[in-house]
């Protein structure tokens, strides 16, 4: 499977459970033979140790199609230190990371917390169940027998409008809940 590169912009106006999907899927350092411990400095390895394997993870990092997620994510978690080059991550040492999150601590602290907003995750959740939903094929079995299309779809039709049902309980809470009253 081939991922289109996501660019730092797309990344940081992107919820941390798409981040984290983005990276799970497509990061060029998982699932394959590189070793997620390289992107780690060894307790008590020197730093003529590191430096080659440092130097490994950020061309591997450099080739990677979700390397802006990944940094965003690492960005967002408080990762990297500027007194200690130990990490890399999303294409950046520690220290770079650190620097980075000082840089953008404003707008990181926004994303932070629409990351932490429960209402907007949980319809983010309830909206991808209800396309996931809307657009499965009618073909199933039970018991090894065929379903007939049309029930499956009168199944399909009933998990929807519980789910919009949901989506507009969830709407109507993060509206009260931001100031905006309760829609009629």
């Amino acid at each position: 499977m081939r991922t289109t590169r996501m660019t730092s912009i797309t990344a940081r106006h992107l919820r941390r459970g798409v981040l984290q999907a983005a990276v799970d899927a497509g990061a060029a350092c998982t699932g394959t033979d590189t070793d997620t411990d390289a992107f780690f400095r060894g307790d008590g390895e020197t730093d003529i140790e590191w430096a080659p394997r440092r130097t490994a993870a950020l061309r591997t990092c450099a080739a990677c199609p979700v390397r802006a997620a990944c940094e965003e994510l690492a960005l967002r978690n408080g990762e990297g230190d500027p007194d200690a080059d130990e990490i890399v991550r999303g294409g950046l040492t520690g220290p770079e990371l650190a620097a980075a999150r000082d840089a953008h601590a404003v707008r990181l602290a926004v994303a932070v917390a629409a990351d932490r907003d429960t209402e907007g995750s949980l319809l983010d959740d309830l909206m991808a169940r209800r396309h996931a939903l809307a657009t499965s094929s009618t073909e199933r079995t039970r018991d090894g027998k065929r379903i007939p299309p049309a029930i499956v779809q009168q199944e399909q039709n009933a998990g929807i409008r519980a789910l919009n049902l949901n989506i507009v309980q969830a709407r109507t809470a993060r509206r009260a809940r931001a100031g905006w009253g309760v829609a009629a």
